[in-house]
Parts: C-alpha cells; sequence; structure tokens
C-alpha cells in the first residue's frame, strides 16, 4: 500500500468540498444582489476574477482525480449523448474564458444553433445530427476531459479558427480537434506528450495550466483502450486525432485488467 499516494488522492479528494463552498458563495454574491447588497464595478470584477480562478483549481482537482482512477484501471461507463457532453465541456471550458460565449453556448437549442455561435469565435464544427443525437455508453468524465483539453490546446495556438470533429463507426468512436497555428516541429512530436511541456502561446483565449494537458489526454485514451495520434508541420497547424473503442470493446481491452464499474 502506497501510503504516500494515498494522503495525496485524499488531499486532493478533500479540496472538492471547501472549493465548491467558495464558487457558491461568490456566484451567490453576484447573482443575488436583492439579498447581499450591490456590488461596486470594481467588487464585481474582484469577484468574477476570484470566480473563474476558483473554477480552474476546481477543474485541475477534478482532471487529477480522474487521472489518478485511470492509472488504476477504472472506467466508468455511463449512458450519455455526445449533444449534452460537448455543451457541457464548452460550457466547462468557455466559463473560464469567455462568460458571454458560456451564456450563449447554454442557451442554444439545437445543433445548428450552437455550431452558428461557435462560428463566430471562429470554431467549426463538425457533426451530423444522428450523432449528434446518438446515445454512447463510454466513460463519459474521460471523453469529457480529453475534448476539453484538446480544445483548449488547440484555442491556445492556434491563428483564426479551431475545427472539431467526430464521428464514429460500429466499434469505435473518432474525435478530431485542428487549429490553424505555426504548428508543432517535428522533434517535438514526441516530447509534447511528456509532464509540464509546453509551447509557449499567448493567446487570450487559453488559461494556462487549466487543464491535465497533452500528457495526461494521452494516458486517458490508452487507459480507454485507444489511441491518440498528431499530424503536424512548422507553420502548418496542428491536427489531433482521438480513436477510442465503444463499450462492446473496452471490457476486453488491456488484457482485461480493466475495473468497470457501471
Amino acid at each position: 500500500m502506497d501510503r504516500k499516494k494515498i494522503k495525496i488522492d485524499l488531499l486532493i479528494h478533500d479540496l472538492k468540498v471547501p472549493l465548491a463552498v467558495v464558487e457558491s458563495g461568490i456566484t451567490l454574491l453576484l447573482q443575488k444582489p436583492e439579498k447581499y447588497g450591490p456590488l461596486t464595478a470594481k467588487q464585481k470584477k474582484v469577484l468574477e476574477r476570484t470566480l473563474r480562478n476558483t473554477r480552474v483549481t476546481q477543474t485541475l482537482v477534478n482532471d487529477t482525480m480522474e487521472l489518478g482512477r485511470s492509472r488504476e484501471g477504472i472506467v466508468n461507463l455511463t449512458k450519455f449523448t455526445f449533444s449534452s457532453l460537448l455543451e457541457e465541456t464548452l460550457i466547462e471550458l468557455f466559463d473560464l474564458v469567455d462568460i458571454d460565449t458560456s451564456e450563449r453556448v447554454k442557451g442554444c437549442t439545437g445543433l445548428a444553433e450552437l455550431k452558428e455561435t461557435l462560428a463566430e469565435k471562429g470554431i467549426v464544427l463538425y457533426i451530423d445530427e444522428k450523432l449528434w443525437r446518438h446515445e454512447f455508453y463510454l466513460d463519459e468524465a474521460k471523453i469529457k476531459q480529453i475534448i476539453r483539453n484538446l480544445l483548449n490546446n488547440a484555442l491556445k495556438y492556434r491563428k483564426s479558427f479551431v475545427e472539431i470533429k467526430v464521428d464514429k463507426n460500429d466499434d469505435h468512436l473518432f474525435l478530431f480537434v485542428k487549429d490553424d497555428g505555426e504548428g508543432i516541429p517535428t522533434v517535438f512530436h514526441k516530447k509534447i506528450f511528456e509532464s509540464y511541456f509546453h509551447l509557449e502561446s499567448e493567446n487570450e483565449y487559453t488559461v494556462r495550466g487549466s487543464g491535465l494537458g497533452l500528457a495526461g489526454v494521452m494516458i486517458l485514451v490508452e487507459d480507454l483502450g485507444g489511441n491518440l495520434s498528431l499530424e503536424s508541420q512548422e507553420g502548418q497547424g496542428a491536427k489531433f486525432s482521438v480513436e477510442v473503442p465503444l463499450a462492446k470493446k473496452i471490457s476486453g481491452a488491456r488484457d482485461n485488467k480493466l475495473k468497470v464499474k457501471s
């Protein structure tokens, strides 16, 4: 038994409650002035910044907990539609960097409206209506973190646009995230999947350190029995491709060492 690891995992778990209390308190102050009193413009700005950073910390805690479960080989299978998963992922991401867009995504009533909203922010979504409403049986938390971190990475390095494409066949789910940034030199193709490594970026649509990064994404994808690949040349953007087996294939992955919780 690794006592040090248990202590760290317990600390991470115990951070969730106080962070939730902080988030709830700040949200109430911002949204209930009739109950808690009016705020000045400067007070509101400080609280909004504090709320964003509280949510960044919550994201890091949740990612770390999920990564720990992934290393233990635990897959929590749940039923979900891709529409709900992607909408929640986008809201989580834009809550940290662009509140107005987050609110607009929340208000979208269908795929066409969501595509239009994202296009205004330079994000092109390729998914058909049938797949949008398709019900999957996978580890929703891991899939959500994979998409959120790849999308955050693409927004960080893009020049003007990001593409998200979703597809499937009888056996696999396919996710593609592409940007038109400066690209990744071949010498860095393996290194970017190492912990704590990142290329420099000054893009306004990212919060540095708001997720588990590409090294963590690689672990999540591999522990789902899938593959993560990169296509990129310097000056020509980057495309990350994820291939994840559907549930009927997951059960036999990694020599039956997965611990599956339904």
